[in-house]
């Protein structure tokens, strides 16, 4: 295992870092609200990072989602890339990656997925005739999205166009993913080629994983910036014992989820078994990610209970993206039965 970066993954994650660096500034996404930043969106495809995806990988969008975390950037790329550009590449046919590939490398076609936290607790239902009805209570980036990724009860995979269900009802969620509720009666949906179902959850927890990473780094990175700069009796914060032991927890907490997600991206890539490394990740991921982003906004004292300040969205983005991966003792659950499974065979 090497975990080291390729020139074009360590060229493609700097370029998103000065991006996203440049543009989801606190101003920007405060102006933004609960919807996406379409002017940094733009940016973002303009220098071709949803593209590049394709060359770099999993691992390299781990790497690029850690930068989107990292600055809680209010646009639809983590999402896109793992729901759409790979799941198209990896399972569409010839022609459904011909005619949509294009779309999603440029930005201007944006997919987002209707997985549920935890396989099995899905509800839509498909025809004879491909045509789907269920409801996805919420679905994030719908509201942005041209084309989202629906598996059914039988674990089949179907690009569903938006436009066909219907409007969109918002749903405002605890971080502002410009998410809505899905409601299909009788949709037309499209069968992604072959079956990838098992494979598309866990390049997306491994995906959000990485995105939680970056929240993280971001939240700790700031509550390291105020507690070396606040002082109390005379002495930086940061020399207090409590603070750095707290700090310390959170800083092995970030690195565990980092390096779980880089694992599995690396296996992924190389077309080894990752269900349960996937697994692994996620609950990294939202056990130790509710409390790194729980000892930043902490760390700040009472700055952290000002909602309007920085840390704050780190806050809520690492509580939405635990929700997201679903709750610990869930996903030990389900590892516990892969386990099961592959001892017994």
């Amino acid at each position: 295992m090497d975990f080291t970066p390729t020139e074009e993954q360590d060229a493609a994650r700097e370029l998103a870092a000065r991006i996203f660096g440049d543009l989801a500034t606190h101003e920007r996404l405060a102006a933004a609200g609960t919807g996406t930043d379409a002017e940094l969106w733009k940016a973002l495809c303009a220098a071709g990072l949803p593209g590049a995806v394709e060359e770099v990988g999993l691992l390299g969008l781990v790497l690029l989602a850690e930068e989107q975390g990292r600055t809680t950037a209010q646009v639809p790329f983590t999402a896109s890339c793992v729901y759409g550009l790979l799941a198209v590449a990896r399972h569409g046919t010839e022609e459904q990656r011909a005619r949509l590939l294009p779309g999603l490398r440029d930005g201007s076609l944006i997919a987002t997925g209707a997985f549920p936290a935890a396989p099995g607790s899905g509800a839509v239902r498909a025809d004879a005739g491909g045509r789907l009805s269920g409801t996805v209570d919420w679905v994030p980036w719908l509201r942005d999205a041209t084309h989202v990724l629906v598996p059914d009860e039988e674990r089949c995979l179907w690009l569903v166009r938006p436009a066909d269900a219907g409007p969109v009802e918002a749903v405002e969620l605890t971080a502002p993913w410009s998410a809505g509720r899905l409601v299909l009666e009788g949709t037309p949906g499209e069968r992604l080629g072959r079956a990838g179902y098992d494979d598309v959850l866990a390049a997306a927890r491994i995906a959000f994983a990485g995105l939680q990473a970056g929240v993280c780094a971001g939240s700790l990175a700031r509550a390291v910036a105020y507690t070396s700069e606040r002082e109390q009796f005379g002495r930086p914060l940061s020399s207090h014992q409590a603070v750095q032991l707290r700090a310390a927890d959170a800083h092995m907490d970030t690195e565990s989820i980092r390096v779980t997600a880089y694992e599995a991206a690396w296996r992924h890539d190389e077309g080894l078994p990752v269900a349960e490394h996937a697994l692994t990740a996620a609950w990294w991921a939202s056990e130790a990610g509710k409390r790194v982003v729980h000892a930043g906004q902490h760390l700040h004292g009472g700055l952290g209970a000002d909602l309007e300040h920085p840390v704050h969205r780190h806050f809520l983005w690492g509580r939405q993206l635990d929700a997201y991966l679903g709750c610990g003792t869930e996903l030990l659950a389900e590892l516990g039965d892969l386990l099961a499974k592959g001892a017994a065979a």
